[in-house]
């Protein structure tokens, strides 16, 4: 997968302030209040940064959490995952693996057959709907 790599000007210059503070900042908006959390219309949810594609909507399901959830991403090169230590939990976060931004966190709570609930913000997604 192509890198994209742009300076915090130009993303600042591209994203808007709320896709800014979740994507560069590793910000996180406020449950039940995204744009996408009970969209289910057939697509493709892309990065709101670079375009790449995450997340498929036959993998997204509603989990109650307050914000998207889908069971797998569309592909395993999708996405980067490491460990987060921030505010004193133990998570794994979820980032582009094509611009690095900050989509949200994955939990080992999901629905079979992966067992997986990726938590994203809709202020990282663009879904392109079919």
């Amino acid at each position: 997968m192509a890198k994209v790599d742009k300076s915090q000007q130009e993303w600042r210059e591209q994203l808007t302030p709320e896709q800014y503070r979740v994507l560069r900042e590793k910000g996180t908006e406020a449950p039940f209040s995204g744009e996408y959390d009970h969209v289910f219309e057939p697509g493709t949810y892309r990065c709101a940064g670079c375009g790449a594609e995450l997340f498929v909507s036959d993998a997204k399901y509603d989990s109650g959490c307050g914000w998207p959830a889908f069971s797998a991403p569309a592909s395993e090169e999708a996405i980067d995952e490491e460990s987060d230590v921030s505010f004193g939990m133990k998570r794994t976060e979820v980032m582009c693996a094509s611009c690095g931004g900050h989509l949200g966190h994955v939990f080992p709570d999901g629905p079979h057959p992966t067992g997986v609930r990726y938590c994203i913000n809709s202020a990282a997604l663009k879904l392109e709907e079919e």
